[in-house]
């Protein structure tokens, strides 16, 4: 079953576990323009930026800190509820 592999961000947690994927919500316009478009049509170019965005956090050993943004408790327990956007700190 899907359920033991996946981790949807942040309602199961601020944290995800080792070895589960995660659904997350992202916005892509927060990447979009930090890459070349190329020759990608505009949903391309925003699954491109939000890919290449994250690869790039993770490689550098940052993607961590997104994963805990800096909110206050009472913030935190609202955004676990009603989510939050990956990559808005």
């Amino acid at each position: 079953m899907a359920g033991d592999r996946v981790h949807f961000w942040p309602f199961d947690g601020w944290l995800p576990p080792a070895g589960k994927s995660v659904i997350a919500e992202v916005y892509p316009s927060i990447f979009r323009k930090r890459y070349p478009k190329q020759d990608r049509t505009a949903d391309e170019q925003d699954a491109y930026a939000v890919a290449r965005w994250l690869a790039e956090m993770s490689g550098r050993g940052e993607l961590g800190r997104y994963w805990s943004p800096p909110l206050s408790e009472a913030e935190q327990g609202i955004a676990g509820r009603e989510g939050w956007i990956l990559g808005v700190v």
